[in-house]
This record gives structure tokens, sequence and C-alpha cells, in this order.
């Protein structure tokens, strides 16, 4: 059981899921109130929001992991809340950087 301890219910894994749940319902409603017609980007084939958005997600996924694989999940910063701090970690870079990525793919494809 300790081999997947990491995959605890845990304040950044809420945090995810109730982005996409708010990502995948704006998406929803701006499809209902300016729906869109297909456009072609960099990568030459035509997309829609939702295709745009499967590309950021699996590009976000991408670089967590590959985060992970090279760089580790060590702590970059220690908030001093409660008794031993709060420590953050440096994945929340890796989330910067796939918000970067995520605006660029919607942005340029």
């Amino acid at each position: 059981m300790e081999n997947i301890a990491w995959m605890a219910w845990t304040p950044p894994t809420a945090i995810f899921f109730a982005l996409l749940a708010a990502t995948l319902g704006t998406m929803t409603w701006l499809a209902v109130a300016y729906p869109e017609a297909e456009r072609i980007g960099v990568l030459r084939i035509p997309t829609t929001r939702g295709d745009r958005l499967f590309i950021s997600l699996i590009s976000a996924a991408v670089i967590h992991l590959l985060w992970i694989g090279f760089i580790g999940t060590g702590a970059i910063a220690t908030l001093p809340i409660g008794e031993e701090g709060f420590e953050i970690s440096s994945l929340w870079l890796a989330t910067l950087v796939s918000f970067g990525m995520a605006v660029a793919i919607f942005r340029t494809v």
C-alpha cells in the first residue's frame, strides 16, 4: 500500500480537478453561447476549442511526467503556515509551464 501513497487526494489534486471541471463548464458555455467555426493554425489542420483543450491537457500531462522524471517533486520553498510550515512542491512550476503551453496552444493551434 505504501507504493501508491503518492496517489492520495491532496489539495493540489483537488485544485486540479476543480479547475478541470471549471474549464469544461466554461468550454460548454462558450460552445452554446458563441458557436465556433473550425480554424486552421500552425498545425495546418482544422481545430475547434475542444481539440485545443484536448491538446493542452495532453501537453500538461506530458510536461508533468517529464518534470517528475527529470527534476522531481522536491520542495522549492516553505511558507510559514502552521507549526512545521507548508512546503511548496516544484510541480507548481510545472503547472505554470503547462498554463503557458495551454495559452500558446489556444492562441496558435
